[in-house]
C-alpha cells in the first residue's frame, strides 16, 4: 500500500513539475527579458544589456572564449559607442527550438539573426545558434549563462526559419 502511494505521489509530483516546467507565465516573463535585449540592440544601450544580465554571468562567445559580466558589459559599451559614432545600426531577432523553465530557472536555445545596417547599401546579416540559462534574481529573470556559436558556419537563414517564433508558446507547452 505504501509503495502504491509513494509511486502515485512521485507520479503526481513529476506531472506537476512538467506542467510547471512549461509554464506560459514563465515564458511570457522571460520574453520581457528578450524584449529588453532587442531594445538594447536597437538603441545601442549597454545599460539595458547590463540590467538583463546577472553579475554572475558566464559568457561563452563563439565557442572560443569565456568572459565575465564586467568584461561582457564593457565590450558592449565600447561596441555600441563605436556603432553610434559610425552611424551603424543593429537589428537582432531570435527564434527558438528549445524553451524549458521552472519558476526559478530557464534554458533557452535557438537561432539569432543579426542585421547590421538594415536596408542600407552595406547591410550584413549574421546567424548563430545560442543557448542561454536564466535564473530569477530578486524576482527578475536574469541571463546567467550566454553561449553562442556559428556551429562552424552551418547556421543560416534556413536554420533561423526552422526554429519557432518568440511568441509561439504552444510549441513549447505541448506535452
Amino acid at each position: 500500500m505504501y509503495k502504491k502511494l509513494l509511486l502515485l505521489f512521485i507520479g503526481l509530483m513529476t506531472s506537476i513539475n512538467i506542467c510547471e516546467a512549461q509554464s506560459l507565465r514563465n515564458l511570457k516573463e522571460i520574453n520581457t527579458v528578450w524584449n529588453q535585449f532587442y531594445i538594447a540592440f536597437n538603441t545601442l544601450n549597454h545599460q539595458t544589456m547590463a540590467y538583463i544580465h546577472s553579475e554572475a554571468l558566464i559568457r561563452i562567445s563563439g565557442g572560443r572564449t569565456i568572459i565575465d559580466y564586467q568584461t561582457y558589459i564593457s565590450n558592449y559599451k565600447n561596441q555600441f559607442q563605436a556603432a553610434k559614432s559610425e552611424g551603424t545600426t543593429y537589428d537582432i531577432s531570435l527564434r527558438f527550438f528549445e524553451r524549458i523553465n521552472t519558476n526559478t530557472t530557464a534554458s533557452e536555445r535557438g537561432v539569432y539573426r543579426l542585421i547590421i545596417n538594415k536596408e542600407k547599401p552595406d547591410e550584413q546579416t549574421y546567424y548563430g545558434q545560442f543557448h542561454v540559462i536564466m535564473k530569477k534574481e530578486n524576482g527578475d529573470w536574469k541571463i546567467t549563462m550566454d553561449y553562442d556559436s556559428t556551429e562552424f558556419d552551418t547556421i543560416d537563414e534556413k536554420s533561423y526559419l526552422k526554429a519557432h517564433a518568440i511568441t509561439d508558446f504552444e510549441a513549447f507547452l505541448k506535452q
